[in-house]
């Protein structure tokens, strides 16, 4: 079963990672050109100090700015990519709208919040799964449809990592959400089967059988 991290404390890991890995390769730099860490840190407008801290990475919270400007002085040019991992911290929104959900449960199935991907060191997950002995229906909220497009193609990858043919896209009842649906040309999820389907599948303690959008 794999692990799942706090984000709070993957970012704090990933960040410490960081400031390390860049401190040798701009320390590498330096030395490659030849230059001191007093000629690079008359160039940068910083002290000595500050460069060997950088190097050592031992400023835990050195400012963006001045990796930046110490990169460029030994020949480098620093980048910043982020790109999505994992499972974003929810919004009051979501959270008000994952419990709206819950309350329509018969009580024989089961709720569980914050669901890892079967993935060894997969750091997503599913937002909720409600479960009985034999299926499992995987659950993810938005509040508000912002890309449709990369909406569905995230869906479709998390359900075939998880091996899986029964997700359901909670959905606020917006009409900006039902305007994006009706526009779509096929359904966000498949196999799809209606959202007042699953509903009352899930209210009786029944397999809603399949994957769809239920509105709330």
């Amino acid at each position: 079963m794999p692990t799942h991290e706090r984000s709070s404390d993957r970012g704090r890991r990933e960040a410490s990672r960081l400031v390390t890995e860049t401190g040798a390769e701009l320390r590498e730099a330096r030395l490659a050109a030849g230059v001191s860490q007093t000629a690079v840190a008359r160039a940068a407008g910083l002290s000595h100090a500050a460069v060997s801290r950088i190097e050592r990475g031992a400023s835990a919270y050195v400012p963006l700015r001045r990796l930046a400007v110490v990169a460029a002085v030994v020949g480098l040019r620093l980048s910043v990519l982020a790109y999505p991992t994992g499972a974003p911290i929810r919004d009051a929104g979501q959270i008000a709208l994952l419990s709206r959900l819950r309350t329509l449960l018969h009580l024989s199935l089961s709720w569980r919040a914050e669901v890892p991907l079967p993935v060894e060191g997969d750091l997503r997950a599913w937002d909720a799964a409600i479960g009985a002995a034999s299926w499992t229906v995987y659950v993810d909220a938005e509040t508000r449809i912002r890309d449709a497009q990369a909406l569905e193609r995230q869906l479709a990858i998390k359900q075939r990592d998880t091996g899986t043919d029964r997700v359901v896209l909670l959905l606020a009842d917006t009409r900006s959400n039902r305007l994006i649906l009706r526009s779509l040309g096929s359904p966000i999820v498949s196999p799809s089967i209606p959202g007042r389907v699953i509903v009352e599948a899930l209210r009786v303690g029944r397999d809603p059988g399949g994957s769809g959008v239920v509105l709330l």
